[in-house]
């Protein structure tokens, strides 16, 4: 990560509303709800996370977490993460998801969860790879239709990302930098290289490679394999999956 850029909890309204306004700033009144300053208040005071990549006093990345319970079990739901672009590709989204995990196994919570775009195989890449996670669970139009650009008028389908902070993988990546292993691949998905183009102008293209990934995914998903990793292939890039026993 850069020198100098320090990763802390936030505290109080006014960093609260710092990171509202980076979030503004990142993405634009025009592209999604902006999550006001009272959630970031909710979720400091009720176990959540609010937590800040500090530049000397400027604020240029956070995280905004939730409690969540189920199955008896206490976890974490990491609802956004942003970084200013002039910080991007510095590994500060990195250096803010291990002060994460740090933080949440310093409490005993041992899950952090989070969603994503399928289709973007940036973030696919930096979840999966780069830091351990897995997915087992594909959610059709899990925000429903939006008005944000950001989302092509298409169903906003999810990626349910399970960080198990804890698990063999997770330590391997988070503590010694190396990326995953995956012994056996029994299954690829893959997406078009011209999918970043498409999605530039040609919104039917990209719903029809929705519509077949979200079918890939369930049917892989109910047999009980998981997705590990991406990698590059000879038509762009493909989803490695695996059985999720495995992790």
């Amino acid at each position: 990560m850069s020198a100098g850029i320090v990763v802390r909890k936030c505290a109080g309204i006014e960093e609260f509303q710092r990171c509202v306004d980076l979030q503004r700033e990142i993405w634009g009144e025009k592209d999604l709800e902006v999550e006001p300053a009272t959630l970031f208040v909710v979720a400091s005071e009720t176990g959540g996370q609010v937590l800040g990549a500090f530049d000397g006093e400027r604020l240029v990345g956070y995280t905004l977490a939730l409690v969540g319970f189920a199955e008896r079990t206490v976890f974490l739901h990491s609802h956004m993460t942003g970084v200013h672009g002039d910080y991007r590709d510095r590994g500060v989204g990195r250096a803010l998801k291990l002060f994460q995990r740090n933080e949440a196994l310093g409490r005993g919570i041992r899950l952090i969860v989070w969603t994503f775009d399928p289709l973007e195989t940036r973030n696919a890449y930096f979840n999966l790879n780069r830091l351990g996670a897995i997915s087992r669970k594909y959610i059709p139009n899990l925000y429903g239709l939006t008005t944000s650009p950001l989302h092509l008028g298409l169903p906003t389908d999810r990626l349910w990302a399970e960080w198990q902070l804890d698990s063999a993988r997770v330590v391997a990546v988070s503590d010694l930098g190396r990326e995953p292993e995956v012994a056996s691949v029994a299954a690829t998905i893959e997406l078009p290289a011209e999918i970043e183009v498409w999605k530039q102008g040609n919104t039917a293209q990209v719903a029809l490679v929705q519509a077949w990934i979200r079918e890939e995914f369930a049917g892989w998903f109910a047999r009980g394999y998981a997705a590990v990793g991406v990698r590059k292939s000879a038509a762009g890039m493909e989803y490695l999956l695996a059985p999720w026993s495995d992790f």
